[in-house]
């Protein structure tokens, strides 16, 4: 869904012109621009019209959330310009217990709302999709640990899907921006923890059980480690399969799925 396009100033619509424009290297398939200290705007493909509009309408029934507001889309030939509030703060890549409570927390109450909110947006996350992109990237290995993971994947409400720490932000170590919900879809609760395990309760390639036993503590779920991890290599096979068909660096997430 995401693109990369270079955009200058110049580009941009009138009404800012005005702001500076810095490119970031948030996200892995899309350009993320800070315009001035306000906004923040992301290039997507042409065409995604309805995405958007499913996006702003979570968006408007997460608002009591720290999450951002969509301003403005302006649809060009070849991208469309999205244009969000800018979240305070700064990303946090070694997590602390008292960030993984933070966003457990979060996940717990964006759930009791998105249990209740339907999606247009494919599903992206369940078995189906995953099965046919791994087919894509004729990887034996991928197939394997596909057949052999353990875990029934529910339609729940809408997840975001892609928590990494990236798309998070503290300030003065208290969660200040939940955001990158474009392509979050209907799917499974238990999934959307599972891809915060893996990214939030690592150190380097060893997995911390204590933090990920807080992070299920704090969202309230009870099930067990072992149970648990079948969902972690799911969502480590997932994120793998992804990064390897973007050409992006997958060696972590596999390293991790191969010792889990």
């Amino acid at each position: 869904m995401g693109i990369k396009i270079e955009i200058t100033q110049d580009k941009l619509p009138l009404k800012y012109k005005k702001f500076t424009l810095k490119e970031t290297k948030d996200g892995l398939t899309h350009s993320v621009y800070l315009v001035g200290n306000k906004y923040v705007l992301k290039i997507v493909e042409a065409n995604i019209y309805k995405s958007i509009l499913s996006e702003q309408n979570l968006l408007k029934k997460l608002e009591k959330l720290c999450v951002p507001k969509l301003l403005d889309l302006y649809e060009e030939k070849d991208y469309t310009m999205v244009f969000y509030t800018q979240m305070s703060g700064q990303s946090i890549f070694k997590p602390t217990i008292f960030h993984i409570k933070q966003i457990a927390t979060f996940l717990k109450e964006f759930h009791s709302i998105s249990q209740n909110v339907s999606s247009s947006n494919e599903m992206i996350y369940e078995k189906k999709y995953l099965e046919n992109l791994i087919l894509q990237t004729k990887e034996p290995l991928f197939l394997s640990y596909f057949n052999t993971i353990d875990c029934d994947l529910k339609k729940n409400g809408v997840i975001h899907g892609d928590l990494f720490c990236d798309n998070a932000k503290f300030k003065d170590d208290i969660l200040s921006g939940v955001f990158d919900f474009i392509e979050a879809c209907e799917g499974d609760f238990i999934f959307e923890l599972a891809v915060v395990a893996v990214s939030w309760c690592y150190e380097e390639d060893i997995l911390n059980e204590k933090k990920v036993q807080i992070l299920l503590d704090s969202y309230g779920l009870d099930i067990s480690i072992k149970k648990f991890k079948e969902y972690m290599k799911y969502a480590l096979l997932y994120y793998t399969t992804t990064r390897y068909l973007n050409n992006r660096n997958y060696n972590e997430l596999l390293k991790r799925l191969k010792n889990l």
